[in-house]
């Protein structure tokens, strides 16, 4: 079986530089620090009202990065306008709300159909790979194989919240939904919420690409710097 690689996303880093308004910490060595240390990728979210990541840090951090940028985003008309023109490797369509803290639940693209169709249409026309954040669940799958996108990134945020009877319940859930997808057709992603403690239950998931982990590793990095950080959550997930 193919290792599960592991992309970094390091919207929580911008989030600490934000706080002060200051040009530091530098995303971009952030990143070449996480690439050096072994990840796949990196993967940050330019999201509608710009709370952490910052239009210049799409565009530096794509001249720069040595691994497979993901952008994730809404879609929403001036977001995608910046990801038609610098092209991510891939692009992850997210619902998105203003007052939420972070990503809450999977994109309904059962329900939105022709909203995203035309510009996940536009999207991989323009040479990027699209992937949707959904839910492990069976009518989102079908609904993003219909929709032309060759990956989906299942929600964990459940299953990090999780205990007891429902804990098992969200792991077969996420089985499920890997192995579904497979039969579509589609590459699995997964990622929301997931630490070195909780990251291993998810390890033996049939098709499963990569993880998008963030604000674990950048809150370890406090303690052992980012690049150890980095080869730790390598570490827990390629045993």
């Amino acid at each position: 079986m193919d290792l599960i690689k592991l992309g970094v996303n390091i919207d929580h880093a911008a989030t600490l530089r934000q706080a002060r308004g200051v040009d530091y910490p530098n995303l971009v060595e952030i990143a070449r620090l996480a690439e050096k240390a072994g990840a796949h990728g990196i993967t940050i979210h330019l999201r509608e009202d710009r709370r952490h990541i910052q239009d210049a840090d799409v565009y530096a951090l794509r001249k720069t990065l040595t691994t497979r940028m993901n952008l994730e985003m809404a879609n929403n008309p001036d977001v995608v306008r910046i990801a038609l023109d610098v092209c991510p490797n891939e692009i992850c369509l997210v619902p998105e709300r203003r007052q939420e803290l972070t990503t809450e639940g999977g994109l309904d693209a059962a329900g939105q159909r022709d909203l995203l169709r035309p510009t996940i249409e536009a999207l991989t026309k323009n040479g990027s790979e699209v992937s949707l954040f959904i839910a492990p669940d069976r009518k989102q799958l079908e609904a993003a194989a219909d929709l032309g996108a060759p990956y989906v990134e299942l929600h964990t945020g459940a299953y990090a919240n999780a205990t007891g009877d429902e804990l098992k319940r969200e792991i077969e859930a996420l089985h499920d939904a890997a192995a579904y997808g497979q039969t579509l057709g589609l590459r699995v992603n997964a990622g929301h919420g997931l630490t070195m403690t909780n990251v291993a239950p998810l390890l033996d998931i049939p098709n499963l690409d990569t993880l998008n982990i963030g604000h674990s590793i950048i809150a370890h990095a406090l303690f052992v710097g980012i690049e150890q950080s980095v080869r730790e959550m390598l570490a827990a997930i390629q045993r």
